[in-house]
């Protein structure tokens, strides 16, 4: 077990992090809610109510699916693009998919290589894109949810003021929906340029996302 638990340590933690966020989000958003419905004469809602409920679906969704797509974006755009000095970026020279040599795969595969990367054609092609597709699936999946959960959540406000529902059609080209997306992408897309940036010029001593820290400023990736 302790072997196990080092082994992938880096996953069970973050998973652990994230099951803590999601409790402390259903707790502090009850009691939200809760508060604003007393201040308003309206009915409160249990910890599992709220659970259930779309306006905590749509909080989770939104966050997941901008999550989802900086790393789909991420993955493909550091196929193609550089930036000098930063860890977060290939060698300036190895722009693109590289060659099945260097890609270990078909005929270039080694023995312990996965099946798919020495099969060749299209499931080596496949394999070879799975990474970048699964986080794609992720983030759309997710956006769909969003927008059902966003919905349902703003079709309760609606009929709250005794307004006609909206449509699914007519929420996610709503100001509402985009409002609640465009938030969440943009704080993404600052954080992947802060870290490629600050990565050409800052260390943090043992991690992998980090230059050596005697590197010089200018070394790309693994450059020496």
């Amino acid at each position: 077990m302790s072997r196990y638990l080092k082994e992938n340590g880096l996953t069970l933690a973050f998973l652990g992090l994230l099951l803590g966020a999601v409790i402390g989000q259903a707790f502090s958003g009850v009691a939200e809610l809760n508060g604003e419905q007393r201040a308003t004469g309206g009915a409160t809602l249990s910890l599992a109510e709220y659970v259930l409920s779309s306006s905590f679906a749509v909080d989770i969704a939104e966050n997941w699916q901008s999550e989802y797509l900086q790393f789909a974006l991420y993955i493909v755009a550091t196929t193609w693009l550089v930036q000098r000095g930063s860890s977060e970026s290939k060698k300036l020279d190895e722009i693109g998919t590289g060659s099945d040599e260097e890609q270990k795969i078909g005929r270039y595969a080694e023995p312990d290589s996965p099946a798919w990367a020495r099969a060749g054609g299209l499931r080596t092609a496949l394999y070879g894109r799975s990474l970048g597709a699964i986080m794609t699936f992720f983030f759309l999946l997710s956006l769909l949810a969003q927008s059902i959960a966003g919905r349902a959540a703003f079709n309760g406000q609606l009929l709250e003021r005794d307004q006609d529902a909206m449509s699914w059609a007519g929420y996610v080209t709503s100001a509402d929906f985009w409002n609640r997306t465009l938030q969440n992408w943009q704080s993404e897309f600052l954080a992947v340029a802060s870290m490629a940036a600050f990565a050409i010029y800052l260390r943090q001593r043992g991690s992998p996302e980090s230059k050596l820290v005697g590197a010089a400023h200018d070394a790309t990736a693994e450059d020496p």
